[in-house]
């Protein structure tokens, strides 16, 4: 890898973890063969991929305002067919 493309598209941030947290990152990158900052890396990318935005245009995105507004219906609406008896018709 060409160390200088590496240090020009990475960013180098300090963490503080405790003994027990290194050493077990430590003990885990020893394990997989890899860097403790390629784990944090992957660990970083997991979280925010997980804890995102809905992306633009989304329906969770278009919907975000209308989401937890309904309250006191029954807890069982969405599979319960008793609640579907009678729909549809006059």
């Amino acid at each position: 890898m060409n160390l200088w493309l590496y240090q020009t598209t990475m960013k180098t941030i300090s963490v503080t973890l405790s003994k027990t947290l290194d050493a077990k990152l430590t003990s885990a990158a020893k394990e997989q063969g890899t860097t403790t900052s390629a784990i944090v890396r992957a660990a970083l990318t997991d979280y925010l991929a997980r804890n995102a935005e809905p992306p633009p245009g989304s329906v969770a995105a278009l919907a975000k305002d209308l989401i937890r507004i309904a309250s006191g219906g029954p807890p069982d609406l969405s599979y319960n067919r008793k609640h579907m008896e009678g729909f549809g018709r006059d």
